[in-house]
């Protein structure tokens, strides 16, 4: 039996109002060239609905494993799934790990034409099976909640590219309405929420998002003793998105022993969700903080879970600024992605507290970025981006981040710019 859906036979009325994804570009590319293209990405960041509606996947054959039928054939008959087309989607494909070893062996047949891509909606669990299965054959690619860019519609920033050239902005687009970034934080990024007008409807999805998350996804991807516990330990990272990780704190504060808290961590960071950000660290004189950061990926999941519900409570709470740096970090790293390689980013603090919350690194070229979130930045503001560039003098550019709406010069190589920069247009 051969389980066929293509993938403009699947469209959810949702789906019919398609954002262009940035990312969509590099893949269509890479698929020229490699006989599998792996798309990984938390659960609802649109990944199918990519597929579905970018050329040439939109016509290509595509089995979920979500179908029970189509994971008891990839066990039994792998082969069959794409007996008669040389172009095949494989979707959630870490319920079928054994299928691997088929794709190799039809890769290997048939190289100059067979072309794979497999969709997954986790990410570590798999990668052994697949540098293993695939090394050689196969490009990785990651696909993270909407930028605000995506959701309106807009290409990319030009000028973000430039900076690696030491080139800063002068001006952004204006929009011709301002965007609360904290109502943005709270809503979130997910695709599906473009079609929800009233926040009581967002936080009835983040709901259903987060129990279908604990109740069917996370079980079968690794045992979990304790539901509850597993959710408040995310809720407690949480509150602290943005701020230096401390496993024994975080275990102690949800009540769980270190090992079982070190493994729910990682169990998070495996299902897309979640990230540690490294400290950056090049040889220097200055002592530096080597714990990583951590980070949700959509602030609004943050948010939902740390019981931030409106913009009004949010305002008002200690987490506003961390929340802020994670609706920042989602930008920029939707933003990496788009070069070749990627990007890498880090974080710079010194163990005398000078923290600078993102470093961008191209090859050797740095650009530094400092998070306020302020309506009106000022030099003093930029004081550690200045710090930073001293101890590094080939950065070639440094960024401050900010909620308001003026690009301002803030030194020779040091420019204020608001978030929705980062959304292009």
């Amino acid at each position: 039996m051969i389980i066929i859906q293509h993938m403009n036979d699947n469209h959810s009325h949702a789906e019919l109002n398609y954002k262009p994804r940035w990312l969509a570009s590099r893949i269509q590319a890479a698929v020229e060239d490699h006989p599998v293209v792996v798309l990984s990405g938390a659960r609802q960041v649109g990944k199918s609905t990519l597929l579905q509606h970018e050329s040439p996947f939109a016509e290509w054959r595509s089995v979920s494993f979500d179908d029970l039928n189509a994971l008891r054939q990839a066990q039994n008959e792998p082969a069959e799934l794409w007996a008669g087309t040389e172009q095949i989607i494989l979707d959630e494909v870490q319920k079928a790990p054994a299928l691997l070893s088929a794709v190799k062996q039809a890769v290997d047949r048939q190289r100059a034409t067979r072309r794979f891509v497999l969709s997954r909606s986790a990410n570590l669990l798999l990668m052994r099976q697949v540098s293993e299965s695939l090394a050689g054959r196969s490009v990785y690619f990651r696909l993270f909640p909407m930028t605000l860019g995506e959701m309106e519609g807009a290409p990319p920033p030009e000028w973000f590219f430039r900076l690696f050239q030491g080139e800063l902005p002068t001006a952004i687009p204006v929009r011709s309405a301002p965007v609360d970034p904290l109502a943005s934080m709270v809503r979130g990024f997910m695709p599906p929420l473009l079609a929800l007008a009233r926040q009581d409807a967002v936080l009835q999805w983040w709901e259903g998002y987060v129990m279908t998350y604990l109740e069917r996804d996370l079980r079968q991807l690794s045992q979990v003793e304790s539901l509850p516990d597993f959710r408040r330990l995310m809720e407690i990272l949480a509150l602290r998105s943005g701020q230096l990780l401390n496993q024994t704190d975080v275990g102690r504060d949800a009540g769980l022993s270190q090992p079982t808290a070190h493994r729910y961590i990682n169990l998070l960071e495996a299902t897309c969700l979640f990230e540690r950000l490294p400290a950056f660290a090049r040889n220097r004189t200055k002592r530096l903080v080597k714990s990583p950061k951590l980070f949700f990926l959509d602030p609004g999941l943050a948010a939902f879970l740390a019981g931030h519900h409106t913009a009004e409570n949010l305002r008002a709470s200690r987490e506003a600024g961390g929340l802020f740096e994670t609706l920042v970090f989602l930008h920029l790293r939707v933003l990496s992605h788009l070069f070749t390689p990627n990007l890498r980013l880090s974080y710079w603090r010194t163990t005398t507290g000078h923290e600078v919350d993102f470093v961008i690194e191209q090859g050797r070229a740095l650009v530094a970025v400092e998070v306020k979130l302020t309506d009106a930045p000022h030099y003093g503001d930029a004081e550690n981006l200045r710090l930073f560039m001293e101890e590094y003098p080939e950065t070639t550019a440094a960024l401050l981040i900010h909620a308001g709406h003026e690009v301002k010069q803030l030194g020779e190589k040091i420019v204020a710019v608001p978030w929705t920069g980062l959304a292009g247009g």
